[in-house]
């Protein structure tokens, strides 16, 4: 069966090791907006090693630190949902209360027009997640 996140990047990658990538997703109305994906195929965090499940959560709080640092948001959602792509990946969201969903996930249907903020450069974030993840 194929798989979108083992046949692609997922996204711009900004930062990666042997097991996982960090990648910047394309949402205008959400920047920063990244994925930290598995480099190998596996549908759930539980089919992974213990050492695995850490050091992905390490990675997953790193970009969410970076983002913290760089954006000033008002709010970090982080998802691992699977539902349409089953493979392990987790999603990394600033969220401002401006934002055309805010409180509800950037899913839902949105309650107002959004307000659209700023997103730090490419090479700004992959400086700061080569920080966070050395």
């Amino acid at each position: 069966m194929a798989c979108e996140l083992c046949d692609t990047p997922g996204g711009d990658v900004l930062w990666q090791d042997d097991l996982c990538r960090v990648v910047a997703v394309e949402m205008p109305d959400y920047p920063g907006f990244c994925r930290v994906i598995l480099n190998r195929h596996a549908g759930e965090m539980s089919d992974l090693p213990e050492a695995e499940r850490q050091r992905l959560m390490q990675v997953v709080f790193a970009v969410e630190t970076a983002l913290r640092r760089l954006m000033h948001p008002d709010k970090i959602n982080l998802a691992s949902l699977g539902n349409v792509v089953p493979h392990v990946h987790w999603h990394v969201i600033p969220r401002f209360a401006g934002d055309a969903h805010f409180p509800q996930p950037i899913w839902a249907a949105p309650v107002r027009a959004g307000m659209r903020h700023g997103a730090p450069e490419r090479e700004t974030l992959r400086a700061a997640l080569a920080e966070a993840l050395t």
